[in-house]
């Protein structure tokens, strides 16, 4: 990979990812940054703007579930250059599987906790304070959708 240029200090970079320096000592010794970073004179690294852009990258890789050793994996590839195309996208599609299950995931959650919003919304709104007028039970949801309120039920049933 090319270098490019610029000239910036651990704590500007830092700034500019999120990370703390402690971390971006870590990525640098857990083989994350594609290239080696350099010294100035007075032994302080000294980042690229490719730097900036690959730790963005590693960021949201994390941040969407990578684990470190396919984040090193994939610096790996890309430190060979050209030529492994095929085990990137093998690696990047894997990990997509990855995260759209995860996806699904917190959408059903989503649902539910959206649901026991209504539930308790239901509840301060009722006119007696003491009836809910949304189902307790997520299964009953579409039936509720469908008919209207499910018959009054005490506030402890709506947990």
């Amino acid at each position: 990979m090319a270098e490019s240029k610029g000239n910036l200090s651990i704590g500007q970079v830092a700034e500019r990812t999120g990370l703390s320096v402690h971390a971006l000592r870590f990525y640098e010794q857990e083989g994350v940054l594609v290239n080696p970073v350099p010294r100035d004179p007075g032994g302080r690294r000294v980042y690229s703007e490719q730097d900036v852009d690959w730790l963005n990258l590693c960021i949201i890789l994390r941040a969407s579930g990578m684990a470190l050793p396919e984040i090193r994996r994939y610096t790996e590839l890309a430190r060979q250059g050209t030529g492994n195309e095929p085990e990137r996208i093998e690696l990047l599609r894997r990990h997509q599987g990855e995260v759209a299950a995860r996806m699904k995931q917190l959408e059903q959650c989503m649902d539910i906790i959206t649901f026991k919003v209504r539930v308790y919304e239901d509840i301060i709104d009722s006119a007696d304070g003491q009836s809910c007028h949304a189902p307790a039970r997520l299964e009953d949801e579409e039936r509720h959708r469908a008919t209207g309120p499910s018959p009054q039920r005490e506030p402890s049933e709506a947990m």
